[in-house]
């Protein structure tokens, strides 16, 4: 079941739980502690499972009609069961709705990082499409990919 979540210590504690589990793709202890910081102010859905959260996704505002798929996470043991495509769904509608036109999403190019390539073909297979890659964000060794949509 998705649910939005509007509580803040509910984001904070569901966000930590989480990305400290998913430490392959939020290693840096200073990045995920700004996703966790962050998370309380934004738009964000949780993916819940005999009443355990074991996903989330939270939406940023990045310009006057374009949200960011800012961060999200679904447990290991809960891939390829159709969840992150439900919080994605629960999301787009929302951004949708507040009358967003576009959406974007950032990740590590594809070709780098096994697990990485697995999260790029997931965006893909949403809908996003390649828009710009830009090495200054997180360095030459992990070149940034921004995907877009129209919503």
């Amino acid at each position: 079941m998705i649910k939005e979540i509007t509580d803040k210590e509910q984001k904070k504690a569901i966000s930590r739980e989480i990305l400290e589990a998913l430490h392959d793709w939020f290693e840096v202890d200073e990045s995920r502690e700004q996703f966790i910081a962050e998370s309380v102010d934004q738009p964000f859905f949780a993916a819940i499972e005999d009443d355990k959260p074991v996903g989330f996704l939270c939406l940023k505002q990045t310009g006057k009609e374009t949200v960011e798929l800012a961060v999200m996470g679904v447990l290991k043991e809960y891939h390829r069961n159709g969840l992150g495509r439900q919080l994605f769904e629960a999301a787009k509608a929302h951004a949708a709705k507040q009358g967003y036109q576009f959406m974007q999403v950032k990740t590590v190019q594809m070709g780098y990082y096994e697990y990485y390539d697995r999260t790029n073909k997931f965006y893909l297979s949403l809908g996003f499409k390649e828009f710009e890659v830009i090495e200054c964000i997180w360095g030459k060794e992990n070149p940034c990919q921004i995907y877009v949509m129209s919503l």
